[in-house]
């Protein structure tokens, strides 16, 4: 069995004055030849790996707290503890230091901290220790004083110590206090605020202690309250008593737990409002206050996860139909504070924690909870959510796919955060932001594991498009219900485009969803507005980014309608991405000679890169045979029609209500230039068709033909050249809306190179 005498936690202090753990281990002590000496060793319990390896030097200050508490510092910078599970264990090492340093061990602190001049410490040396004041009335001036010119000086800040240690001097000066608020003797009063502002920063475990024990601390505040530098005292004690009330929603049978719950509130209110902020003092004169309520923090998570009864009690009752109202807000409420405690926990404690909140039901509880009509509720809940996902998705949704198989979908854990966050009254929407982060990172593909049984990516995202989708697309949904969406179509789409997701783009594609951007394009005509502006920017975007499918279903099927458009290069840009998509797909013995160019990508000339991008970037193409689908069959999602069953039902309502439109003549004056007439003809079903159509019907992917995006068993109107999207912005970013004469002599360039090197390449493939 292992010796739980030496189990320790190591801790090491880092820059902002916070204790990281470091780990778990066991402790010992031990002649290291390496190190020249007595050393603290501690090897992790999970692996025996060595978590620390320390001299014992016979100059450092170690010092004991706590009775389970060994800190001191090895450099600078640098503070080390541990903290051990037995209070047996830490005296043993604590022996062991200090037969090291040759001390006793009944001392808390093996060496004096002596940083000043080598005059001072000789006048300091020469006196054994320092005599205080008889604690008196008439002399609270002097102590005051003896108390103030102590604090700059390390060594005379460790004998005070050491003498209000030795002469039980806290609890006479406490004394004192009662007897000056009685008589009201607002001087007294102020001379013991400095003498107690004093002591706080001697930094001393043992003097906390003291004054933070159940008879003292009140006191302690009491004397805090009166500041000199204020008209009027404060009332901290009246708001510890009368206002800050201490409920129990569980019973706490362990009285040393119901204490340090206490005790820490109180010094956290010390900390946090009585005493001014650390900025005032000088570096780490606090760092003891600061540890002191960052272990007691941890002792108090560490035997609240250890009350079986206490948790189970608190769940059972957070679940229980017959608990009133304002009884369950009280147990979330401290359910929610109970998380935010643990928040001070270190990754290894956190994780603990939670394992054992989940044990006990939290996120069933958590159900019922959000299921609720009070809105107070709700919020707490989701605050105790937001602490699981953030910690651990995983936790989250292995829950929610476990529980799919048992409940209908309406009543789901992660359906109900998509409700709450849709139906958020607040008109800053501060709950839908947080729901919707959260609910990013439950779907986000890059924090979801994969082993060797399962992927969790596979599992999850097909559980969310089966199971949730539908409630969070609803919105989008009921936006469509009538002619025309009420808002935010187009923005909606081109973000759906950013994504550059071939799924998406077979979806746009074979729903022709091109067609309305399009007619609202040429139906806006010559004005030079936001929707014209956007939906070039859209067409821009396809573009720059060389978004191949797209491309090739944007030319086939709205070229015509779009040919004259001629104020932007953008459209005209698309139609020679498309005939260099084409080019290459003829020319597959060109396929070497990308290679070539592949391997020199050290040039510095970025218009020749961006030629060499626009000839050769596409790799795997001609891999695929003549006439290929861009998605085989057997690729293609299972449930993309049961996904998208929705929108294609919408889609279809909205082509039979234009059914009745046989042939609409648009007409666009184009800022003045020449004002081309198209005629568009959207037929009743699924695919359009432009009238004008002799040069393009014959194309491989134009409507009509075997590859069309109508056709059955094709998931889109693109050649084998679409299969992949291009990775590599061509030019450093969008370009402008409007071009101007330097850009239309720069395009010229770029349309001859592009034309003519390919040909001329393939004339010497073609020669040799």
């Amino acid at each position: 069995m292992t010796d739980t005498r030496r189990r320790v936690k190591v801790y090491t202090l880092n820059e902002d004055r916070q204790w990281d753990d470091r780990g778990t281990g066991h402790v010992s002590s031990c002649y290291v030849e390496r190190l020249k000496g007595m050393s603290l060793l501690v090897r992790a319990e999970s692996d025996g790996s060595l978590l620390l390896e320390s001299k014992i030097n016979p100059n450092t200050a170690y010092q004991k707290q706590q009775d389970t508490l060994i800190v001191w510092s090895e450099a600078e910078n640098y503070d080390l503890a541990l903290s051990f599970q037995e209070k047996a264990g830490c005296d043993e090492i604590w022996e062991k230091i200090c037969q090291v340093q040759g001390k006793d061990p009944s001392v808390d602190i093996t060496q004096d901290l002596v940083d000043e001049s080598e005059e001072e410490r000789f006048d300091d040396m020469s006196s054994p220790g320092l005599e205080l004041p008889s604690c008196e009335l008439s002399r609270l001036e002097e102590i005051a004083e003896l108390v103030a010119s102590s604090l700059p000086s390390p060594l005379r800040r460790e004998k005070l110590a050491l003498a209000l240690e030795n002469e039980g001097y806290i609890k006479k000066l406490l004394e004192i206090f009662h007897v000056c608020e009685d008589l009201e003797n607002i001087e007294g009063l102020h001379h013991l605020y400095e003498i107690i502002k004093g002591i706080f920063l001697l930094n001393r475990t043992a003097l906390f202690e003291v004054m933070f024990s159940e008879e003292c601390i009140m006191d302690v505040i009491g004397c805090l309250e009166y500041d000199p530098s204020l008209s009027q005292s404060r009332k901290h004690r009246e708001f510890l008593t009368k206002t800050a009330k201490f409920k129990e929603v569980i019973p706490i049978s362990d009285p040393e737990l119901k204490q340090k719950i206490h005790q820490t509130y109180r010094v956290q209110y010390i900390q946090d409002m009585v005493l001014p902020t650390p900025s005032v003092f000088e570096e780490n004169m606090l760092s003891t206050l600061h540890s002191f309520i960052f272990f007691n923090k941890v002792e108090i998570v560490g035997m609240l996860q250890e009350d079986e009864k206490f948790l189970t009690d608190l769940f059972a009752q957070l679940t229980d139909e017959a608990t009133d109202e304002e009884k369950r807000q009280e147990l979330v409420n401290f359910l929610k504070e109970f998380c935010a405690f643990s928040q001070t926990l270190q990754p290894q404690n956190r994780d603990a924690f939670f394992k054992t909140l989940s044990n006990m039901g939290i996120l069933p509880a958590l159900e019922v909870i959000l299921g609720m009509d009070d809105a107070q509720v709700r919020s707490a809940a989701t605050d105790i959510f937001s602490y699981l996902v953030e910690y651990n998705p995983s936790m989250v949704r292995e829950f929610v796919m476990q529980e799919a198989q048992q409940n209908d979908d309406d009543i789901l854990l992660i359906n109900l955060i998509i409700e709450h966050m849709i139906c958020d009254t607040d008109p800053e929407l501060g709950g839908a932001v947080l729901l919707m982060g959260l609910l990013r990172t439950l779907v986000d593909p890059e924090n979801m594991l994969a082993t060797a049984n399962k992927t969790e990516k596979t599992e999850f995202l097909g559980f969310f498009y089966k199971h949730c989708m539908h409630v969070l697309t609803a919105p989008l949904l009921a936006n469509t219900t009538e002619d025309k969406p009420s808002k935010g179509a187009l923005r909606f789409k081109r973000k759906i485009i950013g994504l550059k997701d071939e799924f998406y783009n077979r979806y746009i594609m074979k729903s022709f969803l091109f067609e309305p951007v399009v007619k609202a394009f040429l139906n806006n005509g010559s004005r030079y507005n936001l929707m014209n502006s956007a939906i070039i920017e859209m067409f821009e975007f396809i573009r720059v980014e060389d978004i191949k499918s797209l491309t090739a279903h944007v030319i086939e099927n709205y070229w015509k309608a779009l040919e004259d458009v001629d104020y932007v290069q953008t459209f005209k840009g698309l139609k020679l991405r498309f005939e260099q998509q084409r080019e290459r797909q003829d020319n597959p013995k060109l396929d070497s000679m990308r290679s070539i160019l592949r391997n020199h990508r050290y040039r510095r000339d970025a218009r020749t890169l961006e030629d060499e991008e626009e000839m050769w970037f596409n790799t795997d193409e001609d891999d695929m045979e003549d006439g290929e689908a861009v998605v085989p069959p057997s690729d293609k999602p299972k449930n993309d029609e049961d996904i998208m069953d929705p929108i294609s039902k919408f889609m279809e309502r909205k082509k039979l209500k234009e059914s009745e439109e046989k042939e609409v003549l648009l007409k666009t004056n184009l800022s003045g230039r020449q004002s081309p007439s198209f005629k568009l003809s959207f037929s009743s079903g699924t695919k359009s068709n432009l009238t004008s159509q002799s040069s393009a019907s014959n194309l491989p992917g134009s409507p009509g033909s075997p590859g069309s995006p109508g056709s059955p068993g094709s998931p889109g109107s693109v050649s084998k050249s679409t299969s992949q999207m291009a990775a590599i912005t061509t030019k450093g970013g969008l370009v402008g809306l409007v071009d101007y004469p330097d850009d239309d002599e720069e395009d010229d360039e770029d349309e001859d190179k592009e034309e003519t090197l390919p040909l001329s390449k393939k004339a010497k493939l073609e020669s040799s």
